[in-house]
């Protein structure tokens, strides 16, 4: 579990094939991080994905994601070099800064517009249909592994956050532009809602 707040930068240093080569169709990321004291099997939100710490090297570690989770994400498309957001998983006496962020990436979203707004930057994505369905006015919305809240609906399937100068400052979301494609994963307690209105159907 996470909160959405980003705690470092990261840079993928290298993607090889898993399974030494075995075709199996997953991918290792070497990602380069300032983290301190990570063990193997430890959970770290990669841009908002969760994935396990299959080896710790010095100021770098290793993930694995698998061929299902390249189906949900955008790592099959990653390069050496891409900058990513990092989290490590919430200890039970952290404090929650965003909202309740399970690391399970619900698909791509794509941004429409960029546009500045005084101090502030206003994005307007593209998400999928099953994350516009449990999207509101004011609710929370995961970009990249950033808890942003919802700054308007300006359209159906479109979702407009406003990133203030810190977040644009600590994250990767300060370089987006339009067509740029990122991680989006909804509210986990509107999917309960979801969830259960539709078994009282």
């Amino acid at each position: 579990m996470f909160t959405g707040i980003v705690t470092a930068r990261g840079t993928v240093e290298s993607i090889r094939a898993a399974g030494a080569g075995t075709g199996d169709g997953g991918r290792v990321l070497r990602i380069r991080s300032p983290y301190r004291g990570l063990k193997r099997g430890e959970s770290v939100a990669v841009n908002g994905a969760c994935l396990t710490v299959t080896r710790v090297l010095r100021g770098a570690f290793e993930v694995e994601a698998v061929v299902t989770t390249l189906g949900r994400t955008l790592f099959g498309e990653y390069g050496r070099g891409r900058r990513v957001n990092l989290e490590r998983a919430v200890r039970a006496a952290d404090r929650l800064g965003g909202h309740l962020v399970q690391g399970h990436v619900d698909g791509a979203g794509t941004v429409e517009r960029v546009e500045r707004r005084g101090d502030a930057r206003v994005v307007d994505l593209r998400v999928p249909p099953e994350v516009a369905e449990v999207t509101i006015l004011h609710g929370s919305v995961t970009v990249d592994g950033v808890s942003l809240t919802v700054n308007a609906v300006p359209a159906p399937g479109v979702v407009q956050i406003s990133l203030i100068p810190h977040t644009v400052a600590v994250t990767t979301l300060g370089a987006l532009a339009p067509g740029d494609r990122v991680h989006v994963e909804a509210d986990v307690v509107g999917k309960y809602v979801r969830q259960l209105c539709s078994q009282g159907r």
